[in-house]
């Protein structure tokens, strides 16, 4: 089986165009891509980084390096690297949705995701708060994020949240909800049959027996307990500051933590480059880049494809886990 997936580069005027570019020097034989946006901004990525670029048909075959098949969107606003346009923001919602769509009925297998411009598109007038909640919304499911590299897998019991919201946002409801659906996306995924998790505590020191907050004692180890006597694999809740220890990672498949930089600075720290962003829960596998717009890279051929690189193997195996399955 090879999959098919459906690929956005996010943000015209970031790396995403010229990573797709440079993705499409070396054809693969483990899924075909289409890429689901401006060819004009393409073409202009090529034009910058001195390399080839035929832009196909949707539903042609690429037949040799530089070939690419586009999905066309166009934008509103001509497009200058490291300059994001307000104007431009419908059309990479747009490329998001299409190609998101497209997976939901079938058309293609897998969605791989470059970096969005968030302030950019919220200053075009569309609410966004990120590409995780977007795809959720359309799909109507619940959904999970997380982070892996070669080191670690990181999910989130929240996302993107200001730190004071983030103990109201955690419930029994919510965090048993989390667990399951990483539960089963591992299960069904990654071909574990017995994940085993590691879910952190809230505060630090995981709540020094309730002298350093209580959420530990009445949210987090209630759940964790309910869970496990259903014969699910959990530990926890666990001090933050030790539970990455490479001695506790070697007896872990997963980390929950509860919040996006309890967690995620580790990840990035152990291996940045080759880091990708997943999106547990929904009916396709949806694999984005673990970097931002670097806007003050664009154009200039010295972005590191390593992520975009890594997203598109991670998602190609993962259509074939789920078809296999």
């Amino acid at each position: 089986m090879i999959p098919r997936l459906a690929l956005v580069p996010g943000e015209p005027a970031g790396i995403g165009p010229e990573l797709c570019v440079r993705l499409a020097q070396a054809p693969r034989s483990d899924c075909t891509l289409a890429v689901f946006a401006d060819p004009a901004a393409l073409r202009a990525a090529a034009d910058a980084l001195a390399l080839p670029l035929r832009v196909l048909a949707p539903g042609a075959s690429v037949e040799r390096p530089g070939d690419i098949v586009v999905h066309p969107i166009a934008n509103d606003a001509p497009v200058t690297f490291g300059q994001a346009d307000p104007r431009n923001a419908r059309a990479v919602i747009e490329a998001l949705h299409t190609a998101a769509q497209h997976c939901l009925d079938g058309t293609f297998d897998g969605l791989v995701t470059g970096p969005v411009h968030k302030a950019t598109i919220n200053a075009g007038g569309i609410p966004y708060s990120g590409t995780t909640e977007l795809l959720a919304q359309q799909a109507g499911c619940d959904v999970v994020m997380m982070l892996a590299n070669a080191t670690v897998r990181v999910a989130l019991a929240t996302t993107h949240l200001p730190l004071r919201d983030v103990a109201h946002a955690i419930t029994q409801e919510s965090l048993e909800r989390t667990l399951r659906i990483l539960h089963r996306a591992m299960r069904r995924d990654f071909g574990l049959q017995h994940p085993r998790i590691a879910v952190l505590g809230l505060n630090p020191h995981a709540g020094e027996g309730g002298h350093l907050g209580r959420e530990e004692i009445e949210t987090i180890a209630p759940v964790v307990d309910a869970l496990r006597d259903e014969g699910m694999a959990l530990t926890g809740p666990l001090p933050a500051d030790t539970a990455f220890l490479p001695a506790k990672l070697r007896d872990v498949d997963a980390v929950l933590a509860m919040y996006h930089d309890q967690g995620l600075p580790v990840l990035k720290f152990s291996g940045f480059e080759d880091a990708v962003n997943l999106t547990l829960g929904l009916p396709y596998p949806r694999v984005a880049v673990d970097h931002g717009t670097a806007l003050d890279l664009a154009g200039r051929g010295i972005a590191d494809p390593s992520s975009l690189f890594a997203a598109v193997d991670t998602c190609a195996r993962l259509s074939r886990m789920r078809v296999t399955a």
